[in-house]
């Protein structure tokens, strides 16, 4: 079964993709901020990340950029998720290191669309 980890300080966000991607069969885990992911991260393995960008404490840019760092954590693809829509905010969220980048608010199937591409499903 695929894990994958949710990264967002909004509560009703991390509610919504988790019954979407459970509903499709895969293993959900919440994380309200860029360092409770990290502790996760470093604790066990996720196939998948979809990751807020303004968040307190580190934020996505933040976060990814400290996962693609670390060699032991560094490999899992990550969807950045954001209400930032503008091409520079995708630009960074690339350079940061993520996979993908999605807008909120974000459709069912088409967030199981990109979590499919990404996880090879």
């Amino acid at each position: 079964m695929k894990r994958i980890l949710i990264v967002d300080d909004a509560a009703t966000v991390r509610l919504y993709h988790r019954a979407i991607l459970e509903a499709e069969g895969y293993e959900v885990d919440e994380a309200i901020n860029g360092i409770e992911a990290l502790e996760k991260l470093l604790s066990a393995r996720f196939d998948l990340l979809l990751v807020d960008v303004n968040m307190p404490k580190l934020d996505g840019y933040s976060l990814l950029r400290e996962m693609r760092a670390n060699l032991q954590i560094a490999q899992a693809p990550a969807i950045m998720v954001s209400t930032e829509a503008a091409p520079q905010d995708k630009a960074q969220a690339f350079a940061a290191g993520a996979n993908d980048y999605l807008v909120k608010p974000i459709r069912p199937e088409q967030l199981l669309a990109h979590v499919r591409l990404l996880l090879g499903a």
